[in-house]
């Protein structure tokens, strides 16, 4: 088999710039697993992530005249900060076209760099669409963040380094998948040198634009993808990296936002480093993947691939990194309005910790409570408390994976509301920007009434929204046109348990 991509690997110009990051052990995460589990630390350099790599490569082998032209790229975040870097190392004039729902953080880290921030749109795509207008107006350069083969080809020397740092045998190597850039790139040279070592490509469940390609065998452009891990929600895989994918990767796993969130946890337990949700992707497919095959025993190898975190996020990723390891449980039950039943129901509980209990009167006769509990067992004992409550004649339904109650009930002062008619209740998705809020209820409010509300910044860069309204069964065909119009991400959710026990009328 021939490896093109091998040499320029192995001539990649990247260590101007970049530096050769440790591979570490994870102690910790090792034991629990009983496997000897190691991270190649590429939130080392100076940007926090890979991304500086293709970025100097591709730069650097620019001709005289396209850098006399400047360069132009579209990012919210690493790739931005790694293409502004290396063309502050040249000398070379660089224009980053950003969504204007980045963090101010990054926005300020590129100019800090030198290079010029442009803030258009509410996404990649529209930013990206905008820099391609730049780039016919002013004859700027594009430097892709994954599509590309210098790209491809400097991202390739984060295996490189690994190879060298660890010549004894290595079962699997876990990569971290968007666009394809750095999968694509460490896959052609591990199979180059290293065939019998497994590339296994990892994706969030909410965007997987490569592991869709590879089942498909075709590139397919997602509807939407997920905002939670945003370095790596791509709508469609790179061409060239969709190519080499598959050729040269093994297996493509998917992992849910909880997941990830408990590997953000395991890296900090073991590094005490905070992983962005993007860069734990490895190490939670890793994790995935051992459980799935109930494997003990062997070498395996993940790459935390940025540190570039929001610190308003920290806070949704403690609050789900729990359930990820399945280190909690959420229940909704219904327990008879009597005296003694609420102690009775504890009772039941045993003396498993409680991190959270909301207890609403629904009726005379029933009372419904929303609890979350400890676990120690993992996902066998939440199975089993389950089972117990039920024997014990409670009506109880697990919530640990319902998004509505993770997102919006645990954090709502809920209650029914008895004289609320013809309510339907949506999730949105919106871009977190100044003045979205304001739209969003501007356009919602003059046409139906709101009957309820949530709304909670997690420091990312959609937010979140549970909205009631009060829509006449005639007036359906007119929603689902406004919601078309509106262009939010949305669920509907009227039928969810966690609205009929604890928001719905009574």
């Amino acid at each position: 088999m021939s490896y093109p991509y091998l040499q320029k690997t192995l001539t990649a110009r990247v260590y101007d710039v970049a530096r050769e990051t440790p591979l570490d052990a994870m102690p910790n995460l090792s034991r629990r697993l009983g496997a000897q589990i190691l991270l190649k630390r590429e939130d080392l350099q100076p940007v926090f992530s890979f991304k500086l790599r293709g970025a100097y490569n591709k730069i650097v082998n620019l001709s005289a005249a396209q850098r006399e032209r400047g360069v132009i790229a579209a990012s919210a975040g690493n790739h931005a900060q790694g293409v502004a870097l290396a063309a502050a190392q040249l000398g070379i004039r660089a224009v980053i076209v950003m969504p204007q729902t980045t963090p101010r953080i990054k926005v300020e880290a590129v100019r800090a760099l030198g290079a010029k921030a442009i803030l258009h749109g509410d996404s990649y795509d529209d930013a990206c669409e905008h820099s391609e207008q730049l780039m016919q107006k002013h004859g700027y350069t594009f430097i892709h963040p994954f599509d590309d083969p210098d790209v491809i080809a400097g991202q390739g020397t984060v295996a490189m380094e690994l190879l060298r740092q660890h010549p004894d045998p290595l079962d699997a190597v876990f990569i971290c998948c968007g666009g394809g850039g750095l999968l694509a790139g460490m896959a052609t040279y591990i199979k180059a040198l290293r065939p019998e070592i497994k590339v296994i490509g990892v994706e969030p469940d909410d965007a997987p634009s490569m592991q869709q390609a590879l089942e498909k065998n075709r590139r397919v452009k997602l509807a939407q993808v997920g905002i939670f891990a945003d370095g790596a929600a791509v709508r469609q895989a790179g061409k060239e990296t969709y190519r080499l994918a598959r050729q040269y990767v093994d297996e493509m796993l998917l992992v849910s936002t909880d997941e990830i969130c408990a590997a953000i946890k395991d890296i900090f337990d073991d590094t005490r480093v905070m992983a962005e949700p993007a860069g734990a992707l490895g190490v939670a497919g890793l994790k995935k993947y051992l459980e799935q095959h109930d494997i003990q025993g062997g070498r395996y190898a993940a790459v935390l691939s940025g540190a570039n975190i929001n610190f308003d996020r920290l806070r949704h990723v403690t609050e789900r990194a729990e359930l990820g390891e399945h280190r909690e449980a959420l229940f909704a039950a219904t327990i008879p309005e009597r005296p003694g039943s609420f102690r009775k129901f504890c009772d039941a509980i045993g003396k498993r910790g409680i991190t959270e209990f909301n207890y609403r009167y629904a009726d005379s006769r029933d009372a419904h409570v929303f609890v979350g509990v400890q676990l120690s067992g993992g996902r066998e004992e939440a199975d089993s408390l389950l089972d117990d409550l039920q024997a014990k004649g409670y009506p109880i339904v697990d919530l640990s994976d319902n998004e509505m109650a993770k997102v919006h009930l645990r954090h709502m002062v809920g209650g029914h509301a008895s004289e609320v008619g013809e309510e339907i209740v949506f999730r949105f998705e919106f871009p977190e920007r100044p003045g979205a809020l304001i739209r969003f209820l501007t356009h919602m409010g003059q046409n139906w009434n709101i009957s309820l509300f949530h709304y909670r910044n997690h420091g990312a860069a959609y937010g979140r929204v549970l909205v009631g309204m009060q829509v006449p069964k005639g007036e359906k065909p007119r929603l689902k046109q406004f919601l078309k119009e509106l262009g939010y991400a949305h669920w509907e959710e009227t039928d969810n348990p966690v609205y009929q026990l604890f928001l719905g009328p009574a």
